[in-house]
């Protein structure tokens, strides 16, 4: 990471764009202000709703779809040619649906961070994304459920948590239901997760 300057953000995507959008706009009126900047979207789908938002607030947009390539190495070596040449600093994944590669990850060791629509280490894992999360969830009968921020290593969802939020699951609560609460609680922990991330690097040189 830059030590002085604001950190350049890539956030990866698939879908709407929900947690895209409340990053950007912290980055410009929010808790990130002075602090960082979305430089860079990747977006596995190309349909992707996200590319809309990023190109409406004037951000590189850029589709990489994984089909489009005979093997994964080549997928993988053009997102980290995006990523470098964007000279980004830290990568945020949000609902972003396609594997990450080894060798992203291993250049951009501690440098990754997801979001999971439950309380992890519980309700996750391969599989265990979207509504197949809060199913999960409701048919546990946890009362509780909530979203998590973690660092981004070789397995699913086994990195270290940054942030986590509750949510409270009720006897009648769908599994619409349940998203539509832990979806607001997203928004609003990933640009914190994110600031906690950006201090604990400005402390470790000294410069908080």
């Amino acid at each position: 990471m830059s030590k002085y300057s604001r950190k350049s953000l890539a956030v990866l995507v698939s879908g709407y764009g929900s947690n895209m959008q409340s990053i950007v706009d912290s980055t410009k009126d929010g808790l990130l202000k002075g602090l960082a900047e979305v430089v860079l979207v990747v977006s596995s789908n190309s349909n992707a709703y996200a590319i809309e938002r990023a190109k409406n607030e004037h951000i590189k947009a850029i589709c990489v779809e994984s089909k489009k390539f005979k093997n994964e190495k080549k997928f993988t070596d053009v997102i980290l040619d995006e990523l470098q040449n964007a000279d980004v600093d830290l990568i945020c994944l949000a609902g972003y649906m396609s594997k990450i590669g080894v060798e992203i990850i291993r250049k951009y060791d501690g440098r990754i961070l997801n979001i999971h629509p439950a309380l992890l280490p519980k309700f996750g894992g391969k599989g265990m994304y979207g509504r197949y999360v809060h199913e999960a969830v409701i048919k546990s009968g946890d009362t509780k459920s909530g979203a998590t921020v973690h660092f981004v290593d070789e397995n699913y969802d086994t990195g270290r948590i940054i942030l986590q939020q509750e949510v409270n699951i009720f006897s009648n609560d769908s599994p619409r239901d349940v998203a539509k609460k832990v979806m607001i609680i997203e928004c609003k922990i990933y640009p914190k997760a994110i600031k906690k991330v950006i201090e604990e690097d400005l402390k470790k040189v000294h410069l908080f």
